[in-house]
């Protein structure tokens, strides 16, 4: 396997059988597991190891933890049996995507859910949910009209985007919610 040194930038062959050694750079001698992890509250970047992110780290510029939560880099697909326990008993905001399988603009909005849970994975949870499959969590949280965006934070609604939405809106309401976190 060939890893890129973040110090160097020299290219070096490890085998798989030393990846679990924590392997260094041959030019520089840096270790190699090392990540770059950006704040989402002042963007600054953070070089750790990856065995020290579940140790709730901390940026270096301004102290907010990196990692709200351990969230999924995928949309999560939730139900009336565990909607309360994956949306409204999360730690972390939550972005909840109301939608129809037989709703066209649902499907225009799949890939930016999709997008957005691989860019912000650590810090928001994304969750897909069924309105014609999960009747009572869609009338508990009176969807009306599909798509809808339920934007969650401390089990709460806090904003509600009704309708097909840019990616830049919904963007704009994601980083507004994980930054009052």
């Amino acid at each position: 396997m060939i890893v890129r040194c973040l110090h160097c930038g020299v290219k070096n062959r490890i085998p798989r059988v030393r990846l679990q050694d924590r392997p260094a750079c041959g030019s520089c001698h840096a270790p190699l597991d090392e990540m770059i992890i950006r704040c989402l509250h002042c963007g600054a970047k953070n070089r750790m190891p990856e065995n020290r992110i579940h140790d709730r780290p901390l940026c270096g510029v301004c102290k907010t933890p990196l990692i709200i939560c351990h969230a999924p880099a995928y949309p999560v697909d939730v139900n009336d049996q565990n909607f309360s326990r994956e949306v409204v008993g999360e730690a972390c905001s939550v972005l909840v995507d109301c939608w129809a399988p037989w709703c066209g603009p649902c499907r225009t909005m799949e890939p930016v859910m999709e997008d957005l849970a691989v860019k912000y994975g650590g810090a928001v949870k994304i969750a897909k949910l069924n309105v014609d499959e999960n009747p009572l969590t869609a009338s508990q949280y009176t969807i009306r009209s599909i798509p809808t965006l339920l934007f969650f934070r401390g089990g709460v609604v806090v904003q509600r985007l009704v309708g097909a939405q840019s990616r830049e809106s919904v963007e704009e309401q994601l980083l507004a919610t994980i930054k009052t976190n």
